[in-house]
């Protein structure tokens, strides 16, 4: 299996505030052995609530000069593909092998691709026409596409990354399996069992060989909320009340993928996942304070590690 990488958010008291804050919150991720960080990306959520994740990324590259940035998930479909290629160049350039391009559809509020001006029912043919055109320009070779949503000639981006940077593709969905299987270096896993962890990256390799692809080192992860306090009734409330906020649905609806409780009871959780082959964990706390989530993300992944090592 892949080296794991365990990684937390990118939350707004990274990006934000006082920068000597703002450090002291970055130096403490890393002295805690976290390995990565996460960043979301929306343009107009629910009631306006968006963060730019290739701008956020480049922020917290610049903050730590070794901390990998997994960018999960990013719009695509909304984007130009030349000038997504433009901006990933750039960054390859001022952090060169930190950078992971998460990628997926949306889907959850209609109305961000929209306004957009992107019609919805295309999102997904548009984003795996974005993938093979944005990997194409990621090799500094001129490149020429045309399809229904964007058309281009002998497009240039230079210089390419020294080190590709590796797509990995979220969602649940029949099309999203796909996707990773024709388009991506690995699946990002949310809201679904080890079970269904499991079989979704066995259907991935079988697309694969299928469509004759040469298959890559496949980087399949999870991306996933936690509540952590060692009260398990306080993480369900600090959990309940972020989801809850950011995705104007009850938690209950998310609650059976979603665990909370001390770091001994998230850790166990999450196991099963790194065993059916998870080599990223995206994990994104709910917590009583910045510091206490990143002292007890780390915690869990103490405990991981020791399980599986």
């Amino acid at each position: 299996m892949t080296k794991l990488s365990i990684g937390t958010i990118g939350s707004p008291a990274f990006l934000g505030g006082p920068f000597d804050e703002r450090m002291a919150l970055m130096q403490r991720t890393a002295d805690a052995g976290i390995d990565h960080l996460f960043i979301a990306d929306h343009v107009s959520f629910h009631n306006g609530l968006g963060m730019d994740g290739i701008v956020n990324a480049a922020t917290l590259a610049a903050m730590h000069p070794e901390m990998h940035i997994f960018i999960g998930v990013y719009l695509l479909a909304l984007r130009h593909p030349v000038t997504v290629a433009r901006q990933l160049s750039s960054l390859a350039i001022s952090a060169p092998g930190r950078i992971t391009l998460g990628v997926g559809v949306g889907g959850e509020d209609r109305h961000e691709m929209e306004v957009c001006g992107i019609d919805p029912a295309t999102r997904g043919k548009r984003t795996n026409h974005c993938l093979t055109a944005l990997r194409d320009l990621l090799t500094g070779q001129p490149v020429s596409y045309q399809c229904d949503f964007f058309e281009f000639e002998q497009a240039l981006i230079k210089p390419a990354p020294e080190q590709p940077v590796p797509f990995v593709i979220g969602g649940r969905s029949t099309a999203a399996i796909r996707r990773t299987a024709l388009y991506g270096d690995g699946w990002l896993g949310v809201w679904c069992s080890p079970k269904r962890f499991t079989d979704a990256i066995q259907e991935v390799a079988d697309i694969a060989v299928a469509s004759g692809r040469d298959a890559p080192a496949w980087q399949h992860g999870l991306q996933v909320w936690v509540g952590l306090d060692e009260d398990a009734a306080r993480a369900r409330e600090l959990l309940a009340k972020e989801m809850q906020q950011m995705y104007q649905i009850p938690f209950e609806a998310f609650e059976k993928y979603s665990p909370y409780g001390t770091p001994e009871q998230v850790a166990e959780f999450l196991i099963p996942y790194v065993e059916c082959g998870a080599s990223v964990l995206n994990i994104k706390p709910c917590s009583s304070s910045d510091r206490q989530a990143i002292d007890m993300v780390a915690e869990v992944c103490e405990l991981i590690r020791k399980e599986i090592n």
